[in-house]
């Protein structure tokens, strides 16, 4: 019979005994892709049923009706397929019936099997021509040509012979099969491709000898390329077939080498959307591919850490060695940093302590790159902080090249930044902690006799001690005690940029702590000032380094006049409120850090405000800009606390000089009658006068807050939720009751403006005791007016705060109170328990 006889005829007996190909593809989904040569699927014993040559019925067992594999003969030489038989014979003994043929049903003597040696060759070896003919059948079928439903058939049929025997694994590869099957990962039709995927995987199961045919040519990547793919049948098959391959090293190499094969496989991993077999055969796909440390470098690059931590802990010294370097060259966010230094952290650093300067440098640029303020407690916890001071001050054969150092001060640097209760942790042989004198004093000396580079992360590293409450006082300490105040201030004038922000971060932490000491060291000659100033001046948005700067300048002594006339010469106070107004005009773009450049700004432009009586260049530069008028702006600011308290105070020092600024009228001299009679003297009316200060009144040129209508935007702050802008808001309203002014006229504008009981309130509440000394203050002087007076004694609440106040109140404050009290007649006049005020 010829080739095509062949074919047409074995493809109609398939379609025989299978029917249509939906029906075979039903029972390819109960396919479970393994053999049991015990076992009866349907699957196989319809292909078994698929025959070019006649079954003879000796071959046929009488209880299965299937063809035998292991025939055996009972003592009156019936024959039966050995586990039918076997599981007759049981079901007897578990019945209680004897043991009987099951065609004769006659009682038998004996149990005993005997193999069928001739009839098992003969079956053999007819199965053998047929399978032989079906291969050729589907190995004619084997082409992009052929049907959709021819080829399904003959990918299934070879999956039924080499499920069948694993010898027939060797046929198929024999025949030429396997190549054959791959050109099938070619077609368009997507059924086709996913039966050969699944067919290719049964065939390279337990074979090497097939799976090497894989090494060749472009066959893994066009694998690859099918995870891609949308439908997920499709990639649940060729995950599969990859995790068979991945049981080869060399393919393992082969696989890893395809771009985007392991990034794939880690989305998998990761992805809600694969089913739950598709996942985990991903990831044992990864477990393999992790024996070829290529592939645990693409894992790591891809998010997949933990095959790298692995050899990092369990590695061969060389491999650990190159992990760790590896490490140190990747990008990782903060939860990752954390994860790792759980989990290799004490290596790493068993590795910082060894003698080998390799290992070394491997795990402090490991250290390096996972270390942040989200690790930080995990490595301090790990012991990493005694060897990072011990590299960095080490002198001798054994210390660290200079680059290793700025290694190790990087990572100090961003341990530090955590705000950890450094005192308690030992750092040195005597017991020392990061902030003892002499630790503190070393790293001074270092910054001061290193590069640039190495200067700046030890600057970082006071920065990050200085930022926490617990250990400023021993940093700021330690530096007066060792002069280093000047050195520290010429780092402003640093070319390097990077330097130059270490330093002006630092003394931003140190001056609130030594405020003067800073002062006097900007002052000198060297021009330190005039580089903050230029620093504020770059017209480049808003950056982190201008926001330090001013936050510097913002924490300088506010009353000291010699730091404010150098402020005025340099033209400090025309550039901050130049960049104030451009910020409010919304010229400046500003980021994360136009808050706290805003906020420091207007802190810096309210010092001006502090000198106005000795400096009467300071009252020109308000005068001339107006800068009255901008602090009314800046006091409505909502949600800018420091904005709105700064502005408050620096409207207090305006008006305080309102009484000295404010143009009194030219009243004409009285005649020489009235100088003898007074009696016949009349003063002339004036119109036009501020009521508060008597004489001719503006916001501009004299900062009369009555003429500038600011008393009501004042009386608004009284119960801001901040206890510190509702008191420089109080302060700021007491000038108009202040001695030098017109106090009945002063509480007249409060009446008018409402802001009698707002005050009121704020001596009732008594939020903080800065509130209540300046409310008792401003309450006697309302009460001053009889009619306050009257109506404030019938308010039972208001006399119990002054009772309160003049009871458990400072001396000062109690004074006041008893003399509010004896307004509302709480105490007699007569009453004299503190001396009179002056």
């Amino acid at each position: 019979m010829g080739g095509c006889a062949f074919l047409s005829s074995g493809i109609w007996i398939l379609r025989e005994h299978f029917g249509t190909v939906a029906n075979l593809d039903k029972m390819s989904g109960s396919w479970d892709g393994s053999y049991d040569p015990g076992s009866q699927s349907d699957d196989s014993h319809l292909f078994e049923r698929m025959h070019i040559e006649p079954i003879y019925d000796t071959f046929v067992c009488p209880l299965t009706k299937q063809v035998m594999r292991d025939p055996v003969t009972l003592e009156n030489g019936q024959t039966f397929e050995r586990e039918a038989i076997e599981k007759w014979f049981k079901e007897c003994k578990e019945s209680g019936r004897k043991f009987v043929c099951p065609l004769t049903l006659k009682e038998l003597k004996s149990t005993d099997l005997k193999p069928s040696i001739a009839l098992r060759n003969t079956i053999e070896e007819w199965n053998a021509r047929n399978e032989a003919v079906q291969l050729d059948m589907a190995r004619r079928s084997l082409n992009l040509n052929s049907s959709e439903s021819d080829v399904l058939l003959a990918l299934k049929f070879v999956q039924h012979i080499c499920q069948k025997s694993r010898s027939n694994k060797h046929i198929a590869r024999s025949a030429g099969l396997i190549p054959m099957i791959i050109d099938m990962l070619k077609s368009s039709r997507r059924k086709v491709r996913c039966r050969a995927l699944e067919t290719l995987r049964i065939v390279v199961e337990d074979n090497d000898d097939n799976k090497d045919i894989f090494a060749e040519g472009d066959t893994v990547r066009s694998i690859v390329k099918l995870l891609s793919h949308e439908q997920s049948k499709e990639r649940e098959e060729a995950v599969s077939l990859l995790y068979e391959l991945s049981k080869t090293e060399a393919l393992c190499e082969k696989i890893g080498a395809i771009n985007g094969a392991i990034l794939m496989l880690v989305g998998m991993t990761s992805s809600n959307s694969e089913n739950i077999l598709t996942v985990e055969k991903a990831d044992k796909t990864l477990e393999n591919l992790g024996k070829c440390e290529n592939n645990v470098r693409q894992m790591a690059e891809n998010g997949r850490l933990q095959p790298l931590l692995t050899q990092i802990l369990e590695g061969p010294p060389e491999t650990k060695l190159a992990m760790a370097n590896f490490l140190g060259e990747l990008v990782l966010d903060n939860e990752v940093k954390v994860f790792v230094v759980r989990t290799v952290g004490s290596s790493l650093i068993n590795l910082m302590r060894s003698g080998n300067m390799q290992s070394r440098e491997a795990a402090l640029k490991a250290l390096n790159q996972v270390s942040c303020e989200a690790s930080a407690k995990e490595l301090i916890e790990a012991g990493i902080l005694p060897p990072l001071v011990r590299d960095l001050f080490a002198v001798g054969t054994n210390q660290l090249p200079m680059r290793l150092k700025e290694v190790s001060a990087t990572i100090l640097a961003n341990v530090v930044n955590s705000g950890y209760d450094f005192e308690s942790i030992p750092v040195g042989s005597d017991h020392q902690s990061l902030v003892s004198e002499d630790v503190v004093h070393s790293l001074l000396h270092l910054i001061s006799n290193t590069g640039p580079a190495i200067e700046c992360k030890l600057l970082q590293v006071l920065v990050g001690l200085t930022s926490s409450p617990s250990t400023v006082q021993n940093v700021v300490a330690a530096i007066k005690s060792s002069g280093a105040t000047i050195s520290l201030v010429q780092f402003i004038e640093a070319p390097q940029k990077d330097l130059r922000l270490a330093s002006i971060k630092l003394l931003q932490k140190l001056s609130p702590h030594m405020g003067q000491e800073l002062t006097d060291a900007l002052r000198g000659t060297v021009g330190q000032l005039g580089s903050l100033i230029r620093v504020i001046s770059e017209n480049v948005g808003i950056t982190e380094e201008q926001a330090a700067a001013i936050g510097l300048l913002a924490e300088l002594p506010e009353r000291d006049l010699g730091l404010t006339r150098q402020m005025l010469d340099e033209g400090a106070f025309q550039l901050v409120y130049t960049r104030i107004v451009k910020i409010r005009q919304g010229e400046t773009k500003g980021g994360r850090y136009v808050t706290p450049f805003l906020e420091g700004l207007v802190r810096v432009l309210s010092m001006v405000t502090f000198v106005l009586a000795d400096e009467p260049a300071a009252i020109e530069l308000c005068r001339v800009n107006n800068l009255a008028s901008l602090f009314v702006e800046l006091l409505q600011t909502n949600g800018l606390d420091s904005v709105q308290m700064n502005s408050a105070t620096a409207l207090e020092n305006l008006s305080q000089e309102s009484k000295n600024l404010t143009r009194l009228p030219d009243l004409p001299s009285p005649g020489f009658c009235a100088s003898i009679f007074p009696c016949l003297s009349k003063q002339p009316v004036i119109s036009g006068l501020c009521q508060v200060h008597r004489g001719t009144c503006s916001l501009r040129e004299s900062f009369c807050l009555l003429e500038g209508h600011v008393v009501e935007k004042l009386v608004a702050l009284l119960d801001h939720t901040n206890e510190k802008v509702a008191e420089a808001a109080l302060a700021a309203i007491s000038t108009l009751l202040d001695d030098g002014v017109d106090i009945e006229q002063g509480v007249k504008v409060l009446c008018e403006a409402e802001g009698i009981r707002p005050i009121l309130d704020v001596l009732l509440e008594k939020r903080t005791e800065n509130l209540r000394r300046r409310a008792v203050w401003a309450v006697e002087r309302l009460l001053r007016t009889d009619e306050i007076a009257y109506e404030v004694s019938g308010d039972p609440n208001v006399s119990t705060a002054l009772v309160d106040a003049f009871q458990h109140a400072d001396y000062r404050t109690r004074q006041i109170a008893e003399h509010a009290l004896k307004h509302v007649d709480r105490l007699p006049n007569f009453s004299g328990v503190f001396p009179n005020m002056g």
